[in-house]
Parts: C-alpha cells; structure tokens; sequence
C-alpha cells in the first residue's frame, strides 16, 4: 500500500508514521504501508543528537523559521525541504524475510536506480550510509525499528535548495557537500517523474506490487 502525497508537515508526517507503526504492531494494519512525499524545511536530530553539527547560531535557524525536531531514527542532525524525495516504509521485516542491514541496502539500491533512471550515476559508499556522486552525497537514510516494525526511511535530493545544508556538517559528516540529481545533471527535474520513477523502482528492489492509496484510507 502506498500513499503518494504531494506535500506534508513534518511533524504531522512523523505522527502519521507512529500511528501505522503502532497499528501494524497491533494487527489493525495488516499489510506494510508506503509514505511517499515531500516536506516543508525542517532540520531532524537523530538519536545521536546532532546539534554540535551545526555551522551556524541556534538563534539564526530561529530567525530563519525553520523548526528543528528531535525524532527516534538513527543518525544526527539532517535537513528535509521541498524537491527532496523522502520514503517512510511501514514495514514488518520479518514479513519480507530481512535484517535491518539487507533493509537499508534495499534502501540504498532504491535510491542508486531511481538516479540512474533520472540521468545521474550514484553509488554506496563503505565508509558511511546513503547514496554518492564521488565525494557529494545525493541521498540519505535513517531508519527506526519498534518491534519489528520499521520506520522513517529515505530522503534523495532530487532539486532542493542545497544552501540550508551548508548550515549543518550534514549526518554528522565533516568535509562533504551534498548534492542533487538536478545539480548532477546540470538541469531542472520534474518531481512528478521522479515520484514515479522511484515508486516503479520500490516494487523493483522489494519485489512488490504497490498499491495507490490515499491518506483517508490508511488507519
């Protein structure tokens, strides 16, 4: 089951998230569920913190509006904002038959596939999770587990204003730059293609078949 949603507050996205965890762990949910959709800009803290990685005043992210929200995944501080892909799975791993390390690097292959569909060669890189164009990094995960149950997940830089990133040492990572498809490839990307692209790319990796949804009709 997948909902596509075009845009959502994250704090609003992140209760969504918890009441399906919630109701798959109880069995009102029987089968995983897909968030697909983009954010308004937000800074998240990991549960290995992250405030030490930021670059600028606390009181400049005050004055620029941008909330910073503390959540359960792993990781430290990153940024979400519009033109980013960001993928919460509601998904029981057992059912799928995975560890967490082959779930992230279904994950990761995901994002590798939608890029190179959009134009953009990406790869892994063994020292830290995510997605890489050479030393840029183009897509991130942090990812929680309640009792099997997994959430929060991927965000792919697919055409996002990359300056809030250069507040932060993004992941906790020093001496890196993030990067885009649209930046990659030197021109604009639609998001609607590559919503779709990497929906199609979901059922690939996962071999599943996605059900669209809406918000109404999820638990």
């Amino acid at each position: 089951m997948c909902a596509q949603i075009a845009s959502m507050d994250y704090a609003e996205a992140l209760d969504l998230q918890r009441r399906l965890v919630s109701a798959r762990i109880a069995g009102n949910l029987d089968r995983n569920a897909v968030l697909v959709l983009e954010h308004s800009p937000v800074f998240t803290l990991g549960r290995r913190g992250g405030l030490e990685n930021l670059k600028v005043p606390e009181s400049f992210l005050k004055q620029s509006g941008i909330p910073v929200v503390q959540v359960e995944r792993g990781g430290t501080i990153t940024y979400h904002g519009p033109g980013q892909l960001v993928v919460y799975p509601i998904v029981r791993l057992r059912d799928m038959k995975m560890c967490v390390v082959d779930y992230v690097e279904r994950l990761e292959e995901v994002m590798i596939l939608t890029a190179a569909d959009l134009g953009v060669q990406a790869e892994r890189n063994a020292l830290n999770r995510g997605v890489w164009v050479e030393n840029r990094k183009l897509g991130s995960i942090g990812v929680a587990i309640r009792r099997g149950v997994s959430f929060h997940g991927l965000a792919l830089n697919v055409d996002p204003s990359l300056a809030p990133f250069g507040w932060v040492h993004p992941c906790g990572l020093q001496g890196i730059r993030m990067t885009s498809v649209s930046k990659e490839r030197a021109g604009p990307v639609s998001m609607t293609l590559a919503r779709e692209v990497l929906t199609r790319r979901i059922e690939d990796v996962f071999g599943v078949q996605l059900v669209m949804t809406d918000l109404k009709s999820l638990p």
